[in-house]
């Protein structure tokens, strides 16, 4: 869990994710249209991604990725952002934590 928690505050936006995973490429995505450059952590291409997966979802992240942590707090996963973004919140949110200058 302490992994999880120093690799959630290296960037305003972190997410984890797997290489295959059609909803984090959707997410990833959605950033770089904004112009948001999170730190991503790929779990099937890291070394104990598999033990970072566990910690996500004994932090309630079902299914554990894509996972987001913006400004160092869990956001949650893909149904999170993409609410967010449908009611207007996410780009203030992003403009908060210094990940979005426009």
């Amino acid at each position: 869990m302490e992994r999880v928690t120093k690799l959630a505050a290296e960037k305003p936006v972190v997410m984890f994710s797997k290489s295959s995973c059609c909803m984090s490429h959707t997410i990833k995505t959605l950033f770089y249209d904004f112009g948001v450059y999170p730190a991503i952590h790929e779990l099937d291409e890291i070394p104990r991604g598999c033990e970072i997966e566990q910690a996500l979802a004994r932090l309630g992240c079902n299914p554990s990725v894509p996972t987001i942590f913006i400004g160092g707090e869990l956001v949650g996963g893909a149904n999170e952002i993409m609410s967010l973004h449908l009611n207007r919140s996410l780009i203030p949110m992003l403009r908060r934590v210094g990940a979005l200058w426009v």
